[in-house]
């Protein structure tokens, strides 16, 4: 792929790599959910699975709407997050189940903020384009990305409380 030569290839290379970066993120996903203990730490992230397939739908959609091939851009950004997710969650995983929830966590939310500063980035450039339904659509995505990423601050908060503590 050549580089970008006009805002509209810049926002279009921006949803291909969200694409990218969302198919990754929802694997570790997975993979993490089973590894959860706390039951509402395993809902959260079920539910973001669902979440996050939404927003690549969303994606593909507003690809097709630009004109633009409707296919993704490998994202190393996040695969270098999910490589480091599943290194803390699953390979050197703590024993202690409230730990790991708390790493699961702490992952889960690295891998949310990367989504946040990219659908952020890509509603800019739509509002720029004048592109205003997908303006909409994108910042519905952050705002539902914001929403789980408060009740996982919530959950964290819980669990560090309820970890044993090293004296």
């Amino acid at each position: 792929m050549s580089a970008p030569e006009s805002l509209k290839e810049t926002y279009a290379d921006e949803m291909k790599d969200l694409w990218s970066a969302n198919d990754q993120m929802t694997k570790a996903v997975e993979t993490m959910s089973e590894e959860a203990h706390d039951p509402k730490l395993k809902k959260m992230l079920e539910d973001s699975i669902s979440g996050i397939r939404k927003h690549s739908d969303t994606l593909k959609a507003l690809l097709e709407e630009t004109g633009e091939e409707v296919e993704k851009e490998h994202c190393k950004g996040m695969e270098g997050l999910v490589k480091e997710a599943l290194k803390h969650t699953v390979k050197e995983a703590p024993e202690d189940g409230e730990l790991l929830d708390i790493a699961i966590i702490a992952q889960y939310q690295r891998m949310s903020h990367y989504g946040l500063a990219g659908f952020g980035s890509a509603a800019a450039y739509a509002n720029a384009l004048g592109m205003k339904e997908h303006v909409t659509k994108l910042k519905g995505i952050v705002s539902e990305i914001y929403k789980a990423d408060e009740f996982a601050s919530k959950l964290g908060e819980k669990a560090a409380k309820a970890a044993p503590q090293d004296n």
